[in-house]
């Protein structure tokens, strides 16, 4: 379990630890040496709280994945396969994580429609074949939060990915556990299901 200090965010850093490569800081955390697992915390964190925040629209429980996801990834680090980015690693636990928690509850929907209003404010959309690029007026960026949040899971989850996050299919095939070209053909359905929901609440805004 991660003490007190790193769960609480106040980690103090030694500057030699910060220039080290994700991959020689993993050797060494795995190694015993807890002050190299503490700088790959302070590197990422900001990185699983933002993906956290997009996928759940409320700070509590980002906040909360965010610890839940270092604790698990630190008890796990010894099943951390290198070929992976450390980074791709730690967004599949809390992919995994934001699943557990639609599971365990079925009135989640509900509750991340009403509050993610405020949880993408500098979200845009644009092209008809990109459904998050260039959306100007406020009305219309909630008419895209709202669609958003009322994306089932496993769509929200490549629209973050791929258009939020901007994370390469590769990335995104291994976050998810998928091949290359199914990652590909997810999102694409993604999009598909996002410029659905977003038709209509458009033509309210226009109205």
């Amino acid at each position: 379990m991660l003490d007190s200090t790193l769960m609480g965010w106040n980690v103090a850093v030694g500057p030699k630890l910060t220039t080290e490569t994700d991959a020689v800081l993993v050797q060494r955390a795995r190694d015993g040496e807890y002050a190299a697992f503490e700088a790959l915390f302070e590197r990422h964190r900001t990185l699983v709280y933002r993906f956290a925040y997009q996928m759940t629209g409320k700070r509590d429980d980002a906040e909360d994945m965010v610890q839940e996801a270092f604790v698990r990834a630190y008890q796990h680090l010894a099943r951390y396969r290198d070929e992976a980015k450390f980074t791709t690693w730690l967004l599949r636990i809390v992919t995994n994580l934001c699943t557990d928690q639609a599971r365990m509850s079925n009135r989640r929907n509900a509750l991340e429609q009403q509050e993610a209003a405020g949880a993408l404010d500098w979200m845009t959309l644009g092209s008809h074949d990109d459904p998050v690029e260039n959306l100007e007026g406020d009305r219309r960026k909630l008419a895209l939060r709202k669609a958003l949040a009322a994306l089932p899971l496993h769509h929200r989850t490549m629209i973050v990915l791929r258009d939020l996050e901007e994370r390469e299919y590769p990335d995104i095939a291994a976050i998810v556990g998928c091949t290359v070209g199914g990652a590909k053909l997810r999102v694409l359905r993604a999009r598909r299901a996002l410029r659905d929901r977003i038709a209509p609440l458009l033509e309210e805004v226009s109205i």
